[in-house]
This record gives C-alpha cells, structure tokens and sequence, in this order.
C-alpha cells in the first residue's frame, strides 16, 4: 500500500509532539507501506535529517515555509483572506503544484495530513484522505484570546479564531476519515462533522522500552519538574501560571525546592522566571529529554486550555516521574486520581499536592510503579501503529 504524507514540521530531531508523534508512526509503519513524506521546513539546516527519515520513507520531500510567522507578507495575506494567520503561516504553493505532479505519476491508496492547516494543499482528488488532529486548534487560541486585556488586539485576534474554527470543521467535514486524539475529542468533534461514524481515536504514544533505558538519577535538592515546547500557546499559559501562583506556595512550604523548566523556543519572557527567582533554572531545549525526568522528583503540568494528548504526561509515567496535572492536562488517558496521577485545577491544591509528592518518598515510589505499568499496556507505540494500520486497510478496501 502506497501512502503520501503532509507535515507541517520536520519529524526528526524529536523536539515537538507532533515530531514524535510522526516519527514513531513512521518507525512502526515503514515495514508494510511505502511511504512518501511531503513536509514543511523553516530553516535550510533542517535539511541534515533527511538522512534519518529516508531510513523509514521510500522518498522525502522538503519544502521552505517562511522561517518567522509574523512578516508582513502573512500579515497582509491574511488580512485579505479568508484563511486564519494558522494557515496562511503554513501554506506553500509549491507544494500544492508538487502534489499535483506526484498524484498525476504515482497511484497512492491514500493521503496521510498531520493538522488541518495541510489540507489546503491537497488538490482536488479521489484518492481518500486522513485527516489526524493533533489537537483542536481553534479552542486552544480562544482561549488566550480570552486572556488578552487590550479590546482593538482582542478584537483582531477573535475574529482569526474565528476563522480557525470554520476552516478546522471544514476540514473535519470533507476529509474521507478524522482521526482525533481521545475519545473526548472525537465526541467534540462529532457534535459538528455530518458523519460521526468516520471518527477514529488514534491516541499518542511512548517508546516504552527506550525511556526504560535510563534510570532516576535524582537531585539531593527536590526538583520539579515542567515540561513543554514553547511556541504551543497552552504550554506558555501553564508556565506562567506554575511560576506566579503555584511555584510561590510550594516555596512557602518548601523553600529548598528547585524549578526546573525545560521545553524548546524558550521566549524572553520565559528566561525572565529565571533571572528574577533563583530557585527556577530555564534550560530550553534538552538533546535527550529522558534526563530531564531522571533528575526530577515530580512532574507539574497545570495546563488549562487546548485539546489532544499530552507527551509531558505519558514521557513522565513512562519514565516513573509522579504526575501532578490539572484535570484537562490528564483527559482523556483513562488515569485515575489517587493510583496513576494526582490532580487538582486549583494553584493551592497543585502546590499541596506537589509538595506531600516531595515529602513521601514511598508515595513517590508507587505513583511511578502504577504510572509506568499503565502507560506500558495502553500507550506503547506499538499498539497505536497498529490501530492506524487497521483504519488504513479498512479506508484502503472501502476505496479500492
């Protein structure tokens, strides 16, 4: 079976969710498809990497997408379009013209589109398309819409969210099948789509046995932990959030305790934590993000906004860090409170449950026990590549 796929990312190095996401999928699939990978880069340097996915792609495609978001060429563009800043970020025409070639001289048994700001690309066509969303854009930038404080600013971005959500359920509405990331976000997006019945659950996943590959190494000072890339609207919200209203009541509680903030596309913002309190170190990017969960002694994700599975929280169980989350940063997994995580949406229960995690060790022990086995016999990818292997021969013999 023969099968071509959108990226709006480079899935090599593993610095995103959505890179690990693919890149595993690819490792998985790559003995019984052949796949051609269509992805989008924003720096020359990216080229590099071709050399590690071409071991799992019969062919690799590359294609420059503007390096910064807001010039004032996609400003304009969306100004006067009907498209979100989203997609006119992520839109290059070329590849629209390289995917007409390709489907014009190869038959493919289907289109593989990571986002929903690929599928302007795909042309017209009969071959049947998989759309997989990560997450639900839309919800995640209305809510930081909400946040904004300045009415003319509000106002613009209202109106882009706006477009994101009627562009997504489009989307959602004229691709062949949908594949979301739980079962709370397929019952979403059912609510709106014509056929609820194309919606597949297609969750993410862990290499289990290459996170058990190294062991805790933890600190003599009790280090937490927060996890997330940078340019993910969500994740910024969640840091700014532990740092001013839940890190200063662990503080009072525990004042030895260390903050440890790794995630890729650190903004300015984000190094200021650091400079202001010394107790908080802001490492960036991490070339191997296990050591990050072997030097801490709790993971705090206090995540309130977007859709989709988090890796923070699946990496953490795998690797037997203890989880504290907010309930949305957990939905969806099937965790419970108490056995594989600990909850709370408030800033004074995180930082209570966080610091009985800091205190009793033995509490520590057994929330990582239970989070590893859990995540070892649902979420190895492994058993996500062979669901989607299942959805491509079912859609592949539907259409044949």
């Amino acid at each position: 079976m023969k099968i071509l796929m959108l990226t709006p990312y480079l899935p090599y190095p593993l610095l995103s969710g959505g890179q690990i996401r693919t890149y595993n999928l690819l490792k998985k699939l790559a003995t019984k498809y052949d796949v051609t990978l269509f992805a989008l880069i924003k720096e020359e340097s990216e080229r590099q990497y071709l050399d590690e996915l071409q071991k799992y792609c019969k062919k690799v495609r590359l294609f420059k997408r503007s390096k910064r978001p807001f010039t004032l060429k996609n400003i304009f563009q969306t100004a006067v379009s009907t498209f979100p800043f989203l997609v006119i970020r992520n839109y290059v025409p070329e590849v629209t013209r390289a995917l007409k070639e390709e489907l014009a001289k190869e038959k493919y048994d289907l289109i593989h589109a990571e986002t929903f700001y690929m599928m302007p690309h795909i042309p017209q066509t009969k071959v049947p398309v998989i759309l997989v969303e990560q997450t639900i854009e839309y919800l995640g930038y209305d809510s930081f819409a909400e946040k904004i404080k300045i009415p003319f600013v509000k106002s613009l971005l209202r109106i882009d969210v706006n477009k994101i959500r009627r562009w997504e359920e489009f989307y959602w509405n004229s691709c062949t099948r949908l594949i979301a990331m739980s079962n709370e976000d397929k019952e979403f997006i059912g609510k709106v789509v014509n056929d609820p019945k194309k919606i597949d659950v297609v969750s993410n996943g862990v290499d289990v046995a290459w996170f058990a590959e190294k062991s805790k190494k933890l600190p003599l000072i009790p280090t937490v932990l927060s996890v997330g890339t940078f340019n993910w609207l969500p994740n910024v919200e969640a840091v700014k959030f532990l740092v001013q209203a839940v890190w200063p009541k662990i503080k009072t509680k525990m004042p030895q305790t260390k903050l440890w903030i790794v995630g890729n596309a650190p903004t300015q913002e984000i190094f200021e934590y650091q400079r202001k309190d010394t107790s908080i170190t802001i490492t960036g990017g991490i070339p191997d993000i296990r050591d990050a969960f072997a030097g801490a002694h709790v993971l705090v994700a206090p995540v309130f906004s977007g859709k989709g599975t988090r890796y923070k929280i699946l990496e953490a169980m795998a690797s037997g860090t203890p989880v504290v989350a907010t309930k949305i940063a957990v939905e969806g997994l099937g965790v419970e409170h108490g056995v594989h995580v600990l909850t709370s949406n408030t800033a004074e229960g995180i930082a209570d449950l966080a610091v009985t995690v800091l205190q009793d060790t033995a509490l520590q022990k057994q929330l990582a026990l239970n989070g590893r086995k859990f995540i070892e016999s649902r979420y190895d990818w492994k058993y996500i590549a062979e669901k989607l292997d299942g959805i491509y021969k079912d859609l592949a013999h539907n259409h044949a």
